[in-house]
């Protein structure tokens, strides 16, 4: 089953959280200070990627902390 990551990165305030918590699937950008979806695909400023299952819990925990809520998980 595969889990679904959508960013809706213009809200994103740049607090680092994701980053912290699964710097294999986040970073920070250098350019505007905001995180970055690495592997998304840009869709009108709403970024998402298709992950396997097993990557479901830690995401999760990231969206929760996420303090924006700009993270959403959708399994």
């Amino acid at each position: 089953m595969k889990v679904k990551i959508i960013h809706y990165r213009a809200n994103c305030i740049g607090c680092f959280a994701c980053v912290e918590m699964a710097s294999g699937r986040w970073a920070m950008s250098k350019k505007d200070g905001k995180s970055v979806l690495l592997g998304a695909v840009n869709n009108k400023g709403v970024y998402n990627v298709d992950v396997e299952e097993d990557e479901y819990e830690e995401e999760k925990l990231v969206a929760d902390l996420c303090p924006a809520k700009v993270i959403k998980i959708i399994k």
